[in-house]
């Protein structure tokens, strides 16, 4: 007897990428796929999931990406109110199980399903990892044509963390399975250079793939410097418990 591989499935071990809130009707297969291959030159592939006509499996190349839409009613339990809007329905757009070098692409891909999902309802796309909220007219400078750190990872800092100092610390590490980073520098320094701090130190983790290990040294070519994990911590900047690794030029 033949054993049927299965497909890649979401990964219980991270959030979803996206929510996308909508009002109205589900955007139909067809339509989603004649938007994305116009968009990205596809072909993209839409499947539904066995036993589960609102969950589809959608691939284009060697990328997958899981959509529930509309997700059960019973999943949507105290969301609307947690991501405080008036979307009468949602869907969720989830990353597969993939390797460190291939998650950019695969996270790439979810992105860009969950644009054309907002583009097509006229909804709101939600990025729990980044808190961004994403409106049609916001996908605009987001093309997503290529991967490009800043569409997935942001830059956030807090002035009252410590005295004298400036907590820095990224958004969205935790899409790519690894711990978030953070840095806190004496205030009146350059904000830019501190951000440019964050930036490629975070480009270099996903291009490795993995967290470093507090102790671990490593050169940023771009910019220049030699940075070392110094502390592995947990915080809340966003009301949500997260893993930071802190960094020190």
């Amino acid at each position: 007897m033949r054993i049927k591989k299965k497909g890649p499935k979401p990964s219980s071990k991270r959030p979803p990428l996206y929510f996308v809130g909508y009002r109205g009707s589900v955007p139909g297969i067809e339509e989603l796929k004649t938007w994305y291959d116009l968009e990205y030159h596809g072909p993209l592939s839409v499947k539904p999931e066995e036993d589960a006509p609102e969950s589809w499996r959608l691939s284009h190349g060697p990328w997958t990406a899981h959509v529930v839409i509309p997700l059960p009613a019973t999943h949507q339990a105290g969301l609307k109110d947690q991501l405080a809007w008036e979307h009468e329905s949602m869907g969720v757009v989830a990353p597969s199980i993939t390797s460190p070098r291939e998650m950019p692409d695969s996270v790439l891909f979810a992105a860009r399903v969950a644009r054309g999902l907002t583009l097509l309802t006229q909804g709101t796309a939600h990025d729990p990892a980044t808190r961004q909220y994403l409106n049609p007219s916001d996908w605009k400078d987001r093309t997503l044509v290529e991967f490009v750190i800043d569409d997935h990872v942001t830059i956030a800092q807090d002035d009252e963390a410590r005295p004298d100092h400036t907590w820095w610390y990224t958004l969205g590490l935790a899409k790519f399975g690894m711990d978030e980073l953070e840095t806190f520098r004496p205030k009146g320094l350059s904000d830019q250079r501190s951000k440019e701090l964050l930036a490629e130190s975070a480009h270099e983790m996903i291009r490795i793939g993995v967290s470093p290990k507090v102790g671990t040294a490593f050169h940023l070519p771009m910019i220049g410097r030699t940075i070392r994990v110094t502390n592995h911590r947990t915080a809340a900047p966003t009301g949500r418990m997260q893993s930071f690794r802190e960094i020190t030029v």
